[in-house]
């Protein structure tokens, strides 16, 4: 049997802990898993994973092996990179964004790079919460956070500026809103992650928190927005979702001289060593767009 693709199924064996799981994400039947783990056990004459009807473990010499594997592959895709001359990404990309993101933002940019390498095939996961990336079979992250998880390698590819917004019918019946302190007299639309909520804001040195009274509140930003458009109350949005409302008169600024915290916009991805050469082209492309293609 083929000794790198062996390797592969144990690494992706040891990392989701699932027979299962790998066979599922490398296109493979669990029994071929199977064979590629008594395979690499019968080279290497040690037993690498702990095996019960629950659950997949690594061994004392699993744990030794994993390192060492880990290295000879990374070597390998090296070599196979130095090798091919075709320079054309290919393959399949699985990638978590949020839904507000990937509607807003993240699709069209994924699009342009497909156009680019047409033999790349992406499958989107939208996803408003961070979870377990190997669990999920994903490659790429797409998170928006002041701090990233610290179990991945995260690559900033933009940030991420918000804004308060309410709409002119909404402004109209309330009033207009020319101080912070006044949010708390006024309908707001929040996170509902959070139990009290307080927005802070920021004018040059100034900075005020401010609790606001949130009768609506969601988990996902374009509800909110959606919530906004249909005179619910103030939201803060990011700028990468809501100007073009602004811009077409639905959703009006408020307070613009007063900010919420900027957020930086990552590319994530676990700390496997043999990362493909899509994956990192993609990271690096994303990158590049989102400086020329600022929204």
């Amino acid at each position: 049997m083929d000794k790198l693709t062996a390797a592969k199924v144990f690494v992706d064996v040891a990392q989701s802990g699932s027979f299962t799981a790998t066979a599922d994400r490398l296109d493979m039947s669990r029994p071929m898993v199977t064979r590629y783990i008594e395979a690499m056990e019968k080279w290497l004459n040690v037993r690498l994973l702990h095996r019960t009807t629950r659950k997949v473990s690594l061994t004392t010499a699993g744990e030794r092996c994993l390192k060492e594997t880990e290295v000879w592959l990374e070597q390998a895709e090296n070599l196979v990179a130095l090798s091919d001359n075709s320079e054309e990404l290919s393959g399949m990309v699985r990638v978590a964004t949020s839904t507000s993101f990937g509607f807003a933002q993240f699709v069209p940019a994924l699009l342009n790079f497909m156009s680019i390498h047409p033999k790349v095939h992406i499958d989107i996961d939208l996803q408003d919460s961070v979870a377990d990336l190997t669990e999920r079979q994903i490659d790429l992250a797409i998170r928006i956070a002041s701090n990233p998880d610290p179990s991945l390698i995260g690559k900033p590819i933009a940030v991420c500026e918000s804004v308060l917004v309410a709409s002119p019918e909404y402004l109209a019946n309330r009033g207009d809103i020319s101080e912070p302190e006044e949010l708390s007299g006024h309908s707001c639309l929040g996170y509902k992650n959070f139990q009290q909520h307080v927005w802070h804001l920021t004018k040059g040195t100034q900075q005020k928190s401010v609790n606001v009274d949130c009768k609506l509140t969601a988990n996902e930003a374009t509800t909110l927005l959606h919530a906004a458009l249909l005179g619910g109350g103030v939201a803060i949005q990011p700028t990468y979702l809501a100007n073009k409302y602004i811009e077409s008169g639905t959703l009006q600024p408020i307070l613009s001289d007063w900010k919420p915290a900027n957020l930086t916009i990552y590319a994530l991805y676990s700390s496997r060593k043999y990362q493909s050469p899509t994956v990192r082209a993609l990271i690096d492309y994303l990158q590049e767009y989102f400086k020329d293609n600022c929204w």
